[in-house]
């Protein structure tokens, strides 16, 4: 059962109203997202491009581009080495793209997800040693990467690291933690220690894109060329689920701009398969529709599919392959469903229910869907959640946390049962023997301290608001919030006491239920839900009055614009 909470945050929302000139609901909700002063504001309002912050200030970066710049001049032969999502893939693109017009000789490789597994290998390595390849750059990955950088580097080679993780550690005596980075000649990624960098929380894509912002000005190009990389910057970001503040959110909304007519010919075609042409993409389209395409090549074939797909310049080629991509999607939701179903069944009939931290093992799995069964198990028990799978090598896993759960330091408590493992607070992946499945299951709910209220889901209430407050004006204010995501969600409003004078069941699925409402001033409003219409509709019958959760939405039929809730939830 969820917990229902408002958020109680004070402010004089009358005076921010009328300093900003937006509605005293649409001050509560900026400052329910942490923005206090008028300057923070100012900025999520109306954040530009110019607020970003600098590529200097990222610890490595001078050393990187000094390297960097140096190869370009002596034309020495540069391997990117990308990782198989869409952060990576996006990091990749931008990358070779930004190193292709400063005069690189630069080419890409993106690791197999089930031959090599995560980042950069020995083998990857050996591979661009055949090709003669001078400098290995590592985008969206190689942080943890000790060993294998250290084998390059015995080979001669200069191996320059971009990346965004968590930086690996070690807890020595007296609860000092030190930090273990990899033997390259230049490291940028915003965690690393005494990185000055204001804001930590930008993704592999975002940290390819500050590189090349300081290439270009090295190199003389005009700064205005980075503004084409943006999308991908974007696309990155909320792939990679990072949290929509600071200058994430300005990233995304002005790449969600650019991506109402994109240039590249491969997200026209992406966009065109998935029927969105003509639609104003948002950030639920990037994360929902667009962003699992892309994700599908490296899931189901080779991430280097994905990046095709970006590099092609023939409309007719980017066509085909967005189509391709469309259709490993479809194929990867279906084994999705398969796989869930398999786990749910699994934690409803044995001991696991009993756990406060799932582990799943799921030998015959397809090892790619591990991650989005785990957060859709996630989801359902409110519980951390591993799934294991069986590889040729060992077991290998992903991990999807809650809140109050920090799923990388976990793991680190447990390390000496793992192969190998890596991560955020809120999503792991991690490779260990067969033999040490149970033990890693035990430790993991041995070391929990999660209590019954951190496994609570809780909706937070931003404003409890009659229905009767909402004008088509308020809706409008409204997108100014956008776009939402991860760190800036959507609103979430609610009303007590809510009547169903009448509903009806529509969608060739039954997966619609139009309802008139009304409360207890006469108040009458048209709402909509979506989901099981059937057991929606059994569920009214039980009351006669409902408090509703809602979001407002503007319905535009024949030319007539209506005020519509849309119901999410009811109790």
């Amino acid at each position: 059962m969820e917990k229902w909470v408002v958020s109680a945050k004070k402010a004089d929302f009358q005076e921010i109203g009328k300093k900003f000139g937006v509605d005293p609901v649409i001050a509560r909700l900026i400052r329910n997202r942490d923005q206090i002063t008028d300057q923070e504001i100012d900025t999520y309002l109306h954040g530009k491009l110019s607020g970003l912050h600098s590529w200097k200030l990222l610890k490595g970066m001078e050393e990187l581009l000094d390297k960097l710049t140096e190869k370009i001049r002596e034309k020495k032969k540069i391997r990117i080495i990308g990782d198989y999502d869409i952060d990576g893939v996006c990091s990749t693109y931008i990358l070779l793209k930004g190193l292709t017009r400063a005069g690189a000789l630069a080419d890409v490789d993106i690791p197999d997800r089930i031959k090599d597994g995560y980042g950069i290998s020995r083998e990857l390595i050996d591979l661009s040693e055949e090709a003669e390849v001078d400098t290995i750059i590592t985008c969206d990955n190689g942080i943890s990467a000790i060993e294998q950088i250290g084998y390059a580097k015995e080979l001669g080679m200069t191996v320059l690291v971009i990346d965004h993780h968590e930086v690996p550690y070690e807890e020595e005596e007296g609860q000092t933690v030190r930090s273990i980075l990899p033997p390259a000649d230049a490291i940028v990624n915003p965690k690393q220690p005494d990185c000055t960098y204001p804001f930590k929380g930008i993704c592999g894509g975002m940290v390819a894109f500050k590189v090349i912002q300081g290439l270009y000005e090295r190199m003389g190009i005009p700064e205005k060329e980075i503004e084409e990389l943006i999308p991908f910057a974007a696309i990155a970001t909320v792939g990679d689920v990072m949290d929509l503040t600071d200058e994430n959110r300005i990233i995304v909304r002005e790449g969600l701009r650019r991506l109402q007519n994109p240039e590249n010919e491969g997200l026209k075609a992406l966009i065109r398969v998935n029927n969105l042409e003509n639609r104003e993409i948002s950030a639920y389209h990037i994360g929902f529709i667009i962003g699992p395409c892309m994700n599908a090549s490296g899931r189901l074939s080779t991430a280097k599919r994905a990046l095709r797909l970006l590099l092609a310049e023939d409309p007719k080629e980017a066509a085909t392959l967005a189509e391709d991509l469309k259709s490993l999607n479809d194929s990867r939701k279906d084994m999705t469903a398969k796989g869930v179903e398999e786990a749910v069944e699994m934690v409803e009939h044995t001991d696991l229910k009993n756990d406060r931290v799932l582990v799943i093992y799921l030998p015959h799995c397809h090892e790619s869907l591990a991650g989005i069964i785990a957060g859709r198990v996630r989801e359902r028990y409110v519980r951390p959640t591993f799934v294991l799978t069986k590889g040729e090598e060992g077991v290998k896993g992903s991990g999807r946390s809650i809140e109050a759960y920090h799923m990388f330091q976990e793991l680190v408590k447990c390390k000496e049962l793992l192969t190998k493992f890596g991560g955020h607070p809120m999503a792991a992946g991690l490779s260990l023997p067969e033999a040490n499945v149970e033990a890693f299951r035990r430790k993991l709910n041995e070391n929990c301290t999660l209590t019954q209220e951190d496994m609570t889901e809780k909706i937070v209430i931003d404003v409890p608001m009659p229905m009767s407050y909402v004008t088509i004006p308020l809706i409008r204010q409204l997108s100014l919030l956008e776009p939402f995501g991860k760190g800036n969600t959507k609103p979430v409003f609610a009303q007590k006491d809510m009547k169903v004078l009448n509903f009806r069941i529509l969608g060739k699925n039954r997966n619609v239920v139009k309802m008139n409402l009304s409360d207890d001033y006469g108040f009458r409003a048209e709402g909509v839900w979506f989901g099981d219409g059937d057991e929606f509709a059994k569920r009214l019958q039980e009351k006669e009055k409902w408090d509703m959760i809602y979001y407002p939405s503007v319905n535009s039929y024949m030319g007539r614009d209506s005020i519509e809730m849309i119901i999410q939830n009811i109790r």
